[in-house]
């Protein structure tokens, strides 16, 4: 008897740490990647503001090429929503929604997840002329996880799991377009 309320005092204070340990741990992330295409930057924003191409560059979109995929709204413009679901638990189920587009210099994006595991994050897309021909774009994406989910930070790496799949998407963008 004594040696149960030991091991449940002792889970109970290990709980106990961990939860103190969430209140002081960040739940922000932040993961950027950039490249530089041979085109214009009109005509690369041109292709980027279309979130149906996303599905020709992103390499989430390549996961599962036979899962369903919805449009809602006019694409390349505020609003629109980029559906998918898909029975691999990698791409999961979710929407992308087009949230704001600054100009020809930006567009801002909310990502929905919905399977495997529910929560928001947000990413956003910038370009910039390097000179008429070139074109710097830059993909970023954040989110924050919530109290005590956040002190999962402390063990996940998010620049090691999702930096290099933002930087083959935008390869692939760069060779879709420079083709």
């Amino acid at each position: 008897m004594k040696i149960l309320k030991i091991i449940g005092l002792s889970i109970a204070g290990v709980i106990a740490l961990a939860l103190i340990v969430a209140l002081f741990v960040s739940g922000k992330y932040q993961i950027e990647r950039e490249v530089t295409i041979n085109k214009p930057k009109q005509q690369v924003f041109g292709y980027v503001k279309y979130l149906k191409n996303q599905n020709e560059f992103s390499v989430w979109a390549k996961i599962d090429p036979g899962m369903k995929t919805e449009f809602r709204g006019e694409d390349g413009t505020e609003g629109f929503v980029s559906a998918w679901d898909s029975q691999n638990p990698k791409a999961g189920k979710g929407e992308q929604k087009i949230v704001k587009i600054s100009g020809e210099d930006r567009i801002d994006y909310e990502i929905h997840f919905i399977k495997p595991m529910e929560s928001t994050d947000y990413a956003y897309m910038t370009f910039g002329a390097v000179n008429d021909s070139t074109t710097k774009v830059n993909w970023v994406f954040h989110g924050q996880m919530s109290y005590p989910m956040n002190l999962m930070c402390l063990f996940m790496d998010f620049e090691k799991m999702l930096g290099p799949d933002l930087q083959n998407g935008l390869n692939n963008l760069k060779g879709i377009l420079e083709k």
